[in-house]
């Protein structure tokens, strides 16, 4: 029996055409791919997390897949994973996202480097929260740090809960603040 029972989806797609100065050549898309679910352990306390972390790996491949069919897998430049939890349940119910969701964007986007951020809470219906990106192949790449809201108006109602995963198509538009840039990335160790 699965311990996977999606309620809704939501695909949230934001696009920037201007920040005060001259339009981009290609506008910057930034795109949350959610799924909320039934929370197996919601009211009570499990020791052993692990099969809902293993079997949430199919559930990160569907929510990757989405976005690179919406995106374009050679447009991907930024990534990130969220988890809302409802309040009958606790942090670790939603920190099992950090392998499963991050695992299956790595695998979908062909193993980049970095590490893939994150967020997460236990809160309430209508729960908004920024979810941190950086660039896919170098974490220090700082012209690529930026957020998406995400949330979904009813989820997670307190016996659920909101995964999230977010890819982008590149860094903020007019960024001028230097440091390490993707065209100067060498390293090749996630961070540099």
């Amino acid at each position: 029996m699965s311990l996977i029972e999606i309620r809704k989806r939501c695909l949230i797609v934001e696009t920037t055409f201007h920040e005060n100065g001259p339009a981009p050549a290609q506008p910057l898309k930034l795109a949350a791919s959610c799924a909320v679910v039934k929370n197996p352990y919601a009211g009570r306390y499990e020791p052993d997390l692990m099969p809902f972390m293993a079997e949430l790996r199919t559930l990160g491949t569907l929510l990757a897949t989405e976005l690179v069919d919406t995106l374009g897998k050679d447009k991907i430049e930024v990534y990130s994973k969220a988890a809302i939890v409802g309040l009958d349940g606790e942090m670790e119910h939603g920190a099992v996202w950090h392998e499963a969701g991050g695992w299956a964007m790595r695998t979908v986007l062909g193993e980049p480097k970095a590490m893939v951020p994150a967020v997460k809470a236990v809160a309430v219906a209508g729960y908004r929260i920024m979810v941190p990106v950086h660039y896919i192949h170098a974490s220090y790449v700082r012209s690529h740090f930026n957020s998406i809201e995400i949330g979904i108006q009813d989820a997670p109602r307190p016996g659920e809960i909101l995964f999230a995963l977010v890819m982008g198509t590149g860094g903020r538009v007019h960024s001028r603040l230097g440091g390490l840039t993707k065209d100067a990335v060498a390293v090749h160790d996630g961070q540099r």
